[in-house]
């Protein structure tokens, strides 16, 4: 039987870590491009709107808000036309956000 050599043993042990770096280099730099892309501004646009068109509740959450704000500024523009008195703008302003909110909350689609 052949005695192993010391300086063998380290070298082979040597080479196993060379490997094993240069292979978590390699999926170290693969995780780098991966992360690169999925943060590029044009792929962060893509992710969000994939989400949200996904999320449950989410579509009829906005299009009560739509109905809301459009129901609120059609009701400003209805009752007070073009105000061009301060207060009367001001009272516009409270009236369309009353409505916007009362509409918005009440109503279920």
């Amino acid at each position: 039987m052949k005695k192993i050599n010391e300086t063998d043993l380290l070298d082979q042990r040597i080479s196993t870590l060379r490997i094993k770096k240069a292979n978590e280099f390699d999926s170290l730099r693969e995780q780098f491009h991966a992360t690169y892309e999925s943060i590029k501004p044009i792929n962060l646009l893509k992710n969000t709107f994939a989400e949200m068109t996904t999320t449950p509740g989410l579509k009829s959450n906005l299009l009560n808000s739509v109905i809301g704000l459009s129901t609120g500024y059609l009701s400003k523009k209805l009752l007070l036309g073009g105000a061009h008195s301060p207060i009367k703008k001001v009272l516009g302003v409270l009236l369309q956000f009353v409505v916007t909110n009362v509409v918005s909350k009440r109503s279920r689609i």
